[in-house]
């Protein structure tokens, strides 16, 4: 059972843009949502974006509202974050997590599986 995160970490100038990639495995996808969580130096690991992926009900969190998409593709059984505008507290290691019963939350200790983490640096 996995939730692997396959691409999109990296460098980016502040304003550009990332889109981060989450493929899921080992569990039945359309029953699930699939979170991304973020965590910065020094900081708890906070939630994001989320998504229902039987129904695709979002939800974002207030910091990144109107900049970052989450989205499903169900037949690839993955999950994308498009990040745009970004600033440099976006700054941070992003992680998918998967919700075997299809409820998104934004506490951690909700979330069954976790992909490995993928460095998002947005230098200023």
């Amino acid at each position: 059972l996995r939730c692997s995160q396959a691409s999109g970490g990296g460098l980016v100038q502040a304003r550009g843009s990332l889109r981060l990639s989450c493929a899921a495995s080992g569990f039945t996808f359309d029953d699930s949502a699939i979170g991304w969580f973020r965590q910065a130096p020094g900081k708890e690991r906070e939630g994001v974006s989320c998504i229902v992926t039987s129904v695709a009900f979002t939800y974002s969190a207030d910091s990144v509202k109107d900049r970052f998409t989450i989205s499903s593709d169900n037949a690839k059984n993955t999950v994308y974050l498009q990040m745009n505008s970004l600033k440099p507290e976006d700054t941070a290691v992003y992680y998918c997590a998967a919700n075997l019963r299809g409820r998104c939350s934004w506490s951690p200790e909700d979330m069954n599986y976790w992909g490995k983490g993928t460095l998002v640096t947005v230098s200023s």
